[in-house]
């Protein structure tokens, strides 16, 4: 851990081959009925571990998405239970836009061919204070851009690569008879390219909420790794619907609209995503339930 430490203090060198000094463990907390049968499949930034009956997946139709939930360790990582709910949801929202490619999503309330559940296991908290100086270091050097040239070519600015969030999730699919049919054990830090900071404790984690919802939906909808791979171009309605417009199965309002432009605003000058996420409905919203058991 300390020679860890020491590295991110040299990291201009090393920055385009590490990208990130976030590291987020990739552990089995337990969250998932069974590990067995699981391969490692990372991708470029994430860790996984993950497993997919492929023929069985492909052959389902109907899908039921249960409100993301927090192991005891995520939930005593220090996020308010505001920030806490902005997070379940986003990861239900991002998993119902993704899976309604090729799913009917059905009801809380009514069965479906697969039930499918995901458990945040650890949060890595961002530094706001040091997201406020890579935002204002950003700034800088973009007025510096326009002093000096008078039509720049914009550069990305590298984030200050210390107090960099992250995220772990555990997710799996099952049928009617509670038999595991996908599962994933998800894992990734922000890096210091391609992260945008944020100043808010949750930003990084909510980001990555939404990396690892198309994962795991791309899983589901492919039957096959998500990593390492291109990915399927998303349809007209999702992409709207990831804009703030309606979502295409009825049954994903329930964990309400995407930010859409004001979202992109928020991003694009640092706000904290808990200002621009409305969240789910009063009336649907998820709970914020911090057991890691599977519910029924």
């Amino acid at each position: 851990m300390r020679k860890s430490k020491i590295d991110c203090l040299w990291w201009l060198p090393a920055l385009f081959l590490t990208g990130s000094c976030t590291m987020v463990p990739l552990q089995q907390t337990g969250s998932l009925a069974s590990y067995e049968g699981m391969a490692r499949r990372d991708g470029f930034l994430t860790k996984a571990y993950i497993s997919a009956n492929k023929t069985e997946i492909l052959a389902a139709r109907t899908a039921r998405i249960l409100p993301t939930s927090f192991s005891t360790k995520a939930s005593l990582a220090g996020l308010s239970p505001e920030q806490r709910g902005m997070l379940a949801n986003a990861v239900d929202r991002l998993m119902c836009i993704g899976l309604s490619e090729r799913f009917q999503i059905v009801p809380a309330e009514e069965p479906a061919e697969l039930r499918i559940h995901a458990v945040i296991t650890n949060i890595v908290l961002t530094d706001e204070k040091m997201a406020g100086a890579s935002r204002a270091l950003s700034v800088g050097v973009t007025i510096a851009e326009k002093i000096a040239v008078p039509f720049p070519v914009p550069v990305p600015t590298p984030r200050i690569p210390v107090g960099l969030g992250g995220l772990a999730v555990e997710a799996e699919a099952v049928d009617r008879m509670g038999r595991r049919k996908a599962a994933m054990v998800w894992a990734r830090g922000a890096d210091a390219l391609t992260s945008k900071p944020k100043v808010s404790t949750a930003a990084d984690a909510y980001d990555l909420a939404k990396s690892f919802a198309s994962d795991f939906s791309q899983l589901l909808v492919t039957g096959s790794s998500p990593f390492k791979t291109l990915p399927p171009l998303p349809s007209i309605g999702s992409i709207g619907a990831m804009l703030g417009g309606a979502p295409k199965e009825a049954a994903c309002e329930r964990f309400g609209r995407a930010p859409g432009l004001p979202g992109l605003v928020g991003d694009s000058i640092g706000l904290p995503p808990e200002w621009t996420d409305k969240g789910a409905p009063t009336d649907t919203s998820t709970s914020d339930n911090s057991s890691s058991e599977m519910p029924p």
